[in-house]
């Protein structure tokens, strides 16, 4: 517990600095993350990175490249398709030692991982997305932290005792709860001291927390059902106490499409 709180204590300030100054920087954050998260994903999945595998790694090149950039939904749909064509060629061109399955996880990782991690960069460069992008690790780490400390002090009841035997009901209720709060506290704050949004931002903060906090929950556990059925512990180690990027951030890899499409859809509503 001392080694994972140090990490998060040198983390968090290191997560802050490139939110802070977002564009290129944030861009850069966001590939090395997308990278990693792909390389352990890959190599738990699999046993080991397979030659279909760089072309998850390329598409998030070009993902990354062109994330933010005014282009036609077309274009990335047409990106889309010939990731799974390329893919799907090398069940041919090597067959039998590529299947279906290589494929599936190869454009599998590529979606979990590095579309959902775009997602950071989106809101970052949105309106007012300097101050919106930090409700994504409010509901990540906020959900975590209560679910941890309400679960210590009088969780009893199994949520899903194969998948995490250590999580409780009454972590999962804490856990919601603490971050409705967090966040509703910071849309007020948002509205009150940088007077963004409108005079209902602390409501509106709070029911995104408590959205937020169950799909980072379950994001959570859907990492611990792919570890379980590969055999596995943790993604990897290069966060000490924390493990693997996938580690850190399986709950992020959640809520930041939920963050963004709570804007994208109630902008209107919001500000």
């Amino acid at each position: 517990m001392v080694i994972r709180t140090i990490s998060g204590i040198v983390g968090l300030p290191i997560l802050a600095v490139f939110l802070v100054l977002g564009g290129t920087y944030l861009k850069f954050g966001i590939f090395f993350l997308s990278v990693m998260g792909l390389f352990e994903f890959y190599r738990a999945v699999s046993k080991k990175i397979m030659p279909v595998h760089f072309f998850g790694f390329w598409a998030t090149i070009l993902y990354i490249i062109f994330l933010g950039v005014n282009i036609e939904t077309e274009y990335y749909l047409a990106g889309a398709m010939v990731l799974m064509l390329c893919s799907l060629s090398f069940t041919v061109f090597m067959h039998g030692k590529i299947n279906i399955f290589d494929v599936c996880v190869t454009v599998a990782g590529f979606f979990y991982i590095t579309l959902m991690l775009g997602n950071i960069y989106l809101i970052r460069e949105s309106e007012h997305g300097a101050y919106i992008v930090w409700l994504i690790f409010i509901c990540a780490f906020c959900s975590d932290t209560g679910a941890y400390f309400t679960g210590s002090a009088i969780g009893k009841h199994k949520l899903t005792p194969v998948l995490s035997p250590k999580k409780t009901y009454e972590g999962a209720v804490g856990g919601i709860l603490f971050t409705v709060f967090v966040a509703g506290f910071y849309g007020y704050c948002m509205y009150e001291f940088w007077h963004v949004g409108k005079e209902n931002m602390f409501l509106l903060y709070a029911v995104l927390g408590a959205v937020g906090s169950v799909f980072a929950q379950i994001g959570d556990l859907a990492a611990s059902s792919i570890k379980r059925y590969v055999g596995i512990k943790d993604y990897g180690k290069i966060m000490p106490g924390h493990g693997g990027v996938l580690d850190r951030f399986d709950s992020v890899l959640f809520t930041s499409p939920i963050v963004f499409i709570f804007i994208s859809i109630g902008k209107e509503v919001i500000f």
